[in-house]
């Protein structure tokens, strides 16, 4: 019996909020919208049918309230319930208060979350199941002795994981028996602040992993089917980061195994609604039957799931609501996989800084790569925020094709046509890793951006003159072709500024974010461009004739985007940002004494006070921020002055959090 949803509202925000409105209204169906006071004007309070806010910006109180949600679902008439992926999603008490409530809920049954919300039970019910599971420890008893001991059984290196944990939250490679407390400290802490429960299981860590995954389905009539695998092994601090389907070097005999053991993990929780069984796989050879075990199953939708929409042609969000509504699924032998589809997570970070977030203004997001076999699913636009309380991710960049070389293809013209201006982001990383030989001859492994960080990392360009002389060389370019006509627009041969016997001059002031400016002079005579930079003299390029427009003169094809604040310089996933300064502009110098809150975060630990000695390198500071716990260091050797950081404290960018007493100068 079908019973038809006519409201929906959807307890999450961002991208998978937007992305459910769409099909929601595709479908005839009206959406509600939840908003924290930090996205009163988000997107997807704008995409939505009605609105309600729910509370303040930490998500403890707004988001993650319980009552709230009900209450905004009774309040609107919602006869049905999205939880998106993430906060309330996986949560059985929420099934259970919606179910109260007479409301649908659109996903599993809370005893279904329950047998697979927590990693131990989940594998002892896999393992009873005949689904190969890792060796490990899955026990209750959470001493922490016990633990360490357990971890020397199995054999360094293992994995500690937060039994209750998800989306790379609460895990913690462990590489010797020494630094087992240190970590098992930061992972219990994590575990507790991201799922209110700090219990974790000790894993064997498998050498050369794969993680690959399997997408399955089951209806209130009984039936479970798969819609075949995608790879997700591209990941850094075990967040996936680039995903893609089918999974590389997949054999027909092998993926008939991994997706038959799918099935049965569905089935052994009489699962109804959308799930993920992922698997970790040895990946030191090809792919084998016995080569593959039971690492979690996510009873949610996936952030990753457009790339198995993109290969099927099926609307997962679409499946999940006519399953709430008591319909049947497509039989196994109609759901058909056709192409390569791939899909990289845009986040709002700094990979040259340790992947550190950044928050702020989207001063400019568009791209240039306007092609039907693209797809970008964001919950920003230009204008919007990225804020310090939620998950930094902006936007997905799916491509798909007619086999991995055509996807891969257009996936590298989409991300080099993709343009995102306030902020630090991804972008280039991702491009680099497009470009990359070996994921190009898919040598793909969890291990593959940590092997690789130098490459796929930009060094800092302010060791590098040449990227000042570009900068400078592409304003000037610039501001001619703004001021000449076609026949004119060549990058020397100009005489708007023309002297007798002298040369063109311009000076611009130019520095690394965080830098000393530097003042680079263009001189322009005779057909030859120079770059003075502190003395300096450097030929930008070789003379030219006036055939040269200012898009053809960047060195090496380099490309270029100006905005008001800086010059940004785009090369094969080399993304470099040079800041427009002032011409006399200096470095602060007592950034060396104190240590400052990089982003607006809260205060977990504080691990000295005034009179303390500390040693550069020393752990003074934790904090967390945009659900990323981070370490700061002493600057130097040195004797504490003052803190002003107290646990549980919120902070700001750039708030003074410890001092060191100033050096003594020789007199």
């Amino acid at each position: 019996m079908t019973k038809k949803i006519k409201k929906i509202l959807i307890a999450n925000r961002g991208e998978i909020a937007c992305r459910v409105i769409k099909t929601a209204r595709k479908m005839g169906i009206a959406t509600v919208a939840v908003y924290s006071d930090a996205d009163r004007k988000a997107l997807h309070v704008r995409m939505a049918d009605e609105a309600v806010h729910i509370g303040p910006s930490p998500a403890i109180e707004s988001y993650l309230v319980i009552e709230k949600i009900i209450a905004a679902a009774k309040e609107t008439a919602s006869d049905a319930v999205h939880p998106g992926y993430g906060f309330l999603s996986e949560n059985p008490a929420f099934v259970r208060a919606c179910e109260k409530a007479k409301i649908t809920f659109i996903g599993p049954s809370a005893e279904s979350m329950e047998a697979m919300g927590l990693k131990d039970a989940a594998k002892k019910i896999m393992d009873d199941a005949g689904v190969p599971i890792t060796p490990g420890y899955h026990g209750k008893d959470q001493d922490a002795k016990l633990l360490k001991a357990k971890a020397g059984e199995i054999g360094y290196p293992v994995l500690i994981k937060a039994v209750a944990g998800g989306g790379g939250k609460g895990m913690r490679k462990v590489e010797a028996e020494k630094d087992f407390d240190a970590m098992l400290a930061s992972c219990q802490r994590e575990a507790k602040s991201s799922f209110d429960n700090d219990d974790v299981l000790i894993e064997k860590y498998i050498q050369s992993p794969r993680h690959i995954e399997v997408q399955v389905f089951g209806d209130t009539h009984g039936n479970v089917v798969h819609m075949f695998e995608r790879d997700c092994s591209l990941q850094r601090r075990h967040q996936k980061v680039i995903e893609e389907a089918p999974a590389p070097g997949m054999t027909d005999e092998v993926r008939k195994a991994m997706t038959d053991a799918a099935v049965k993990a569905a089935k052994a929780v009489d699962y109804v609604g959308a799930g993920t069984v992922e698997f970790i796989v040895d990946g030191s050879g090809k792919l084998r039957k016995d080569g593959f075990w039971f690492m979690e199953m996510n009873t949610r939708l996936q952030v990753e799931h457009p790339v198995t929409e993109m290969i099927t042609g099926l609307d997962l969000v679409e499946l999940q609501i006519r399953v709430a509504q008591g319909e049947k699924l497509p039989k196994q032998k109609d759901i058909k996989m056709e192409g390569h589809a791939v899909e990289a997570r845009l986040y709002a970070e700094d990979p040259a800084n340790d992947f550190l977030p950044s928050v702020g203004k989207v001063e400019e997001f568009r791209t240039e790569y306007n092609n039907a076999s693209a797809r970008y699913d964001s919950g920003i636009q230009t204008g919007d925020e990225i804020s310090m309380y939620y998950d930094p991710m902006i936007s997905k960049v799916i491509v798909g094709g007619f086999n991995r070389s055509f996807a891969l293809d257009g996936f590298r013209q989409a991300l080099e046509k993709l343009f995102l201006n306030g902020l630090k982001t991804n972008v280039g990383f991702l491009t680099r890793i497009a470009y990359s030989k070996d994921f190009i001859a898919a040598k793909l492994s969890t291990h593959f951006i940590s092997e690789n960080i130098d490459e796929l990392t930009f060094p800092d360009f302010s060791e590098n003159d040449d990227a000042y002389i570009l900068a400078a060389a592409a304003l000037y370019a610039e501001e001619k072709a703004l001021n000449e006509d076609l026949w004119n627009q060549t990058l020397w041969n100009d005489f708007s500024s023309w002297r007798l016997n002298q040369e063109d001059r311009t000076f611009f002031g130019l520095g690394a974010d965080g830098m000393n400016s530097v003042a680079i002079e263009i001189k322009d005579g005779y057909g030859q461009g120079y770059a003075s930079i502190k003395g300096l003299k450097k030929s930008i390029i070789a003379a030219y004739t006036v055939s040269v427009t200012p898009s053809e003169f960047l060195a090496g094809n380099w490309d270029y985007d100006i905005t008001d604040d800086k010059v940004e310089l785009r090369q094969k996933g080399k993304i470099i940002n040079v800041y427009r300064r002032p011409i006399l502009s200096a470095l602060d110098a007592s950034s060396s004494n104190a240590l400052t809150a990089p982003m607006p975060g809260k205060i977990i630990a504080v691990n000295a006070k005034a009179g303390d000695a500390v040693k550069a390198g020393d752990p003074l500071i934790i904090m967390e921020a945009m659900k990323m716990e981070m370490t700061l260091e002493a600057p130097r050797d040195g004797t504490v002055a003052e803190v002003s950081a107290a646990v549980d404290a919120l902070v700001t960018d750039g708030e003074m959090l410890l001092s060191l007493e100033e050096i003594e100068k020789d007199k």
